[in-house]
């Protein structure tokens, strides 16, 4: 094995570890037995991870005394529903799982979100293990607790805050991601640069202009952005403060989804052109230099990501369409919507806006 991040975050519900190493995979089992007294497991999967990585996940669990079951929901953002979250609790029920038994969150964003939500509110509360197996969840989704599944109104809009015992990352795991996965997880790599780390966006830049990205650089890049999550989410492990910085791209980002329909365009490509949005929203209202929205959008492109809503959207919204799915989003508080923005690269903050201001500017901001 090799680790090259083991870092803890002290939540108001206890430890939560996070350990990224080469190898891990197989030794999901020893991480098991030392999370729970019961010895019983359910391993959730997706339709296409489940097909790659379930056999050794469930093995592992085995040759360390549990005994181990899974189920594998269909592939895609329409899994964060409650009908999934529904055949999860039926499943749970019907393997006998209790508050001494554990759940096994094998997979993307989706599956961690769905998969925690359902542990969190599985008799109050059962032992959750996130494995993450796309690069969105190593940096992201699978550390800090956010749990949850969207409605028909909104993205996210019910879930609960449960932090996972461990989070287990196996970045062996990413050679067997589709490129267009990979590429969607950079997004998010590349927030953490643009709210918080200058030198790290120059190192992607440089990386980026040099070509493919090598596994030494995907290693360090990795570390670099789940101890980022790391830090932020033990200093606000509820979103009350600097946590909400993390949201960079995703006020746009998540109305685009909305508006396109829930997995018609990934959640990373999505946010990588909400970032680009908010970067000329900056610049429009006087925070930031002229040029800062081409310097992201010039990263995005290197990285093969789209950086302009008419990209993605194929002519299915407009920026009225947008702004109405806005206002539904968790990010508005009171009469006002919460965008993070950047002063420069490194240097991002939160400014309440009033929903009619942003409605009169989006036209302007959407195309980069």
């Amino acid at each position: 094995m090799k680790i090259m991040l083991h870092t803890d975050i002290y939540g108001g519900q206890g430890l939560s570890t996070i350990c990224i190493g080469r190898g891990l995979l197989r030794h999901i089992g020893q991480f098991a037995a030392r999370t729970v007294k019961g010895r019983k497991a359910v391993v959730v999967s997706d339709s296409n991870v489940g097909n790659l990585h379930l056999e050794p996940v469930l093995a592992s669990l085995r040759e360390s005394g549990f005994s181990a079951e899974s189920v594998c929901v269909p592939a895609g953002e329409d899994s964060k529903s409650l009908q999934m979250l529904s055949v999860l609790w039926n499943t749970f029920h019907g393997y006998g799982i209790t508050r001494t038994d554990l759940v096994v969150a094998l997979g993307g964003g989706v599956v961690g979100d769905l998969t925690g939500f359902a542990a969190a509110t599985w008799l109050r509360g059962v032992r959750v293990i996130q494995v993450p197996t796309s690069l969105l969840a190593f940096v992201d989704s699978s550390i800090g607790g956010k749990t949850g599944i969207d409605l028909p109104f909104g993205k996210n809009l019910a879930g609960a805050f449960y932090q996972p015992r461990w989070v287990i990352g196996d970045p062996d795991v990413l050679r067997t991601l589709p490129e267009a996965e990979f590429v969607q997880g950079m997004a998010e790599v590349v927030k953490y640069g643009c709210i918080f780390d200058k030198a790290f966006f120059e190192d992607l830049e440089k990386a980026a202009a040099e070509g493919p990205l090598s596994d030494s650089f995907v290693e360090q890049m990795i570390a670099k952005s789940a101890g980022w999550k790391v830090d932020v989410v033990n200093r606000d492990e509820r979103e009350g403060g600097v946590r909400t910085l993390l949201n960079f791209g995703h006020t746009l980002g998540h109305a685009a989804e909305k508006v396109l329909g829930y997995g018609y365009v990934p959640h990373g490509v999505a946010v990588g052109v909400g970032m680009v949005a908010a970067a000329k929203l900056s610049e429009k209202l006087g925070h930031a230099q002229v040029g800062l929205a081409e310097r992201i959008a010039a990263l995005l492109k290197a990285l093969k990501l789209p950086t302009s809503m008419d990209e993605i959207g194929n002519g299915l919204f407009t920026a009225e369409t947008l702004f109405e799915a806005m206002l539904s989003d968790k990010k508005k508080l009171g009469a006002d919507l919460h965008f993070v923005l950047l002063h420069g690269i490194g240097e991002g903050f939160v400014a309440p806006l009033k929903p009619e201001f942003v409605r009169d500017l989006l036209p302007e901001i959407l195309s980069v």
